[in-house]
């Protein structure tokens, strides 16, 4: 579930560009993470997020993108940790097909519970998004993510 941060206004009076604006229509999705750990300190996230359900006007965001995951704290069976991701973000601004392509920082954390040798659920995952070129301003969305993990190796 995340706050895509934009409602579909325009800035006038040329209206040329989108406006960033809390929306009161929360985008959900589904998505895909990978995580690789190279030593207890040393990780890596990539994740890819497509939230096209409950759009409002058309509107939607896909997210694209990876960088070091920190691990925090571990207690009984579950491993707390925060993230730094770089990469980029797509977004659809209304029914008409108007899209673009935009870099997206992101800042975050979670925990994951393992459950055995393979299996894991990721009780939560909490991200805040910054897209520092967004039209002639900035966008902020942020939002939240449960899921189940699957060790390969």
């Amino acid at each position: 579930m995340f706050q895509p941060d934009f409602v579909g206004n325009w800035q006038p009076p040329s209206y040329q560009y989108p406006m960033a604006e809390t929306s009161t229509t929360p985008l959900f999705g589904v998505g895909a993470y990978v995580d690789v750990k190279f030593t207890r300190w040393i990780q890596l996230e990539a994740e890819g997020r497509w939230q096209r359900f409950n759009q409002n006007a058309g509107i939607y965001q896909d997210n694209y993108l990876a960088g070091p995951r920190v691990p925090i704290h571990r207690f009984w069976k579950a491993s707390f940790y925060g993230k730094a991701l770089a990469g980029f973000s797509t977004m659809n601004f209304d029914s008409l097909g108007d899209h673009g392509r935009f870099t997206t920082l992101a800042f975050g954390g979670g925990a994951d519970i393992r459950l055995n040798r393979r299996f894991s659920i990721r009780a939560f995952d909490a991200e805040y998004q910054y897209w520092p070129a967004w039209g002639n301003t900035h966008l902020t969305p942020y939002g939240v993510s449960v899921g189940v993990g699957y060790r390969i190796f």
